[in-house]
């Protein structure tokens, strides 16, 4: 357990009781993403068309006279529980813009691997933000919510928003995302982490021309027909960090079913596009079986978070 001592229209946490709120942090999934520029300070431009899959970390706050962080499940064994874990930042962050003391007593249930292009640490520190900011009961601007969650991360913004979203800038622009079908995903990991930072320093050659989506889809088999004319610019650096994305990569093409198989982020999580539930889910058991020391996960796309909980 951590105890630093003394941390609008977001998507509204569920409560379980008056003093205690927990919300979902889903899994972000870059469906493709460019790297159109860099920033004169070193920072990289993306397009990135980002959604949600149905399976996620949970964040629970619970009224106490001091703040602490709790963390448990499969994935906290790699996770920072001290001044640089996320969770603790959004919480130190949103008292002080609130101007209060930050007293609450945080439990993270950690389900997704850490440092794996899923959002993990992005999606803690905006369902904390959510949580807090309704446990406290802070009457705070989207503006000032979305500056904190920029201020926290590139990617804490469009978790914040909890819907899918075509991204731009270094994270900070986003528009809405155009109705997105239905459709499964099955997300493995190899159990790799690999730095964000490391993988932007490794990337070469040109930039890419953003090419944002604009239209409706009508299923799964359109929207991986428009993913393929797009990518993820970061595949081949982060494969020359972690080879074994390839083989990751290879596995989910190979499956029954499988539209579309690509990285998201920076890595190592990749990810395949199903039309069906029973598709996603007998690949994930297969890919389970096969390599058993991934983490493998089937789980629906999700367009809009509100209501989800795992």
């Amino acid at each position: 357990m951590a105890d630093p001592g003394g941390a609008g229209s977001a998507p509204p946490p569920s409560f379980r009781s008056p003093e205690t709120l927990s919300t979902a942090a889903p899994a972000k999934v870059n469906l493709y993403l460019h790297v159109t520029g860099r920033r004169s300070d070193g920072y990289h431009e993306l397009d990135s068309l980002i959604a949600f899959a149905g399976i996620g970390d949970t964040v629970t706050g619970a009224s106490s006279d001091r703040l602490t962080l709790t963390v448990d499940g499969p994935f906290t064994e790699a996770l920072p529980t001290g001044s640089d874990n996320l969770v603790l930042r959004a919480a130190l962050a949103l008292a002080e813009a609130a101007g209060i003391e930050a007293a609450a007593a945080i439990t993270l249930t950690k389900r997704l691997p850490v440092a794996s292009g899923i959002g993990g640490g992005s999606a803690d520190a905006a369902a904390a933000l959510r949580a807090l900011a309704a446990l406290w009961s802070l009457d705070m601007d989207q503006q000032t919510l979305g500056d904190l969650a920029l201020a926290l991360g590139a990617d804490v913004p469009v978790c914040l928003a909890g819907e899918s979203a075509v991204v731009a800038g270094i994270g900070e622009r986003l528009a809405p995302a155009p109705s997105l079908p239905p459709a499964w995903l099955v997300l493995a990991n190899p159990g790799e982490a690999v730095s964000t930072p490391a993988v932007f320093a490794a990337r070469a050659g040109p930039f890419s021309a953003p090419a944002p989506v604009d239209r409706a889809l009508a299923d799964a088999g359109e929207l991986a027909a428009l993913l393929k004319e797009r990518r993820n610019d970061l595949t081949a650096a982060a494969r020359s960090l972690a080879p074994v994305i390839g083989e990751v990569l290879a596995a989910l093409e190979a499956e029954p079913g499988a539209r579309l198989a690509r990285m998201s982020g920076s890595g190592a999580t990749c990810f395949a596009l199903f039309a069906e539930e029973t598709e996603a889910k007998a690949a994930a058991a297969r890919l389970r079986a096969a390599h058993g020391a991934w983490w493998v996960a089937a789980a629906p796309l999700l367009g809009d978070t509100r209501g989800a909980d795992f």
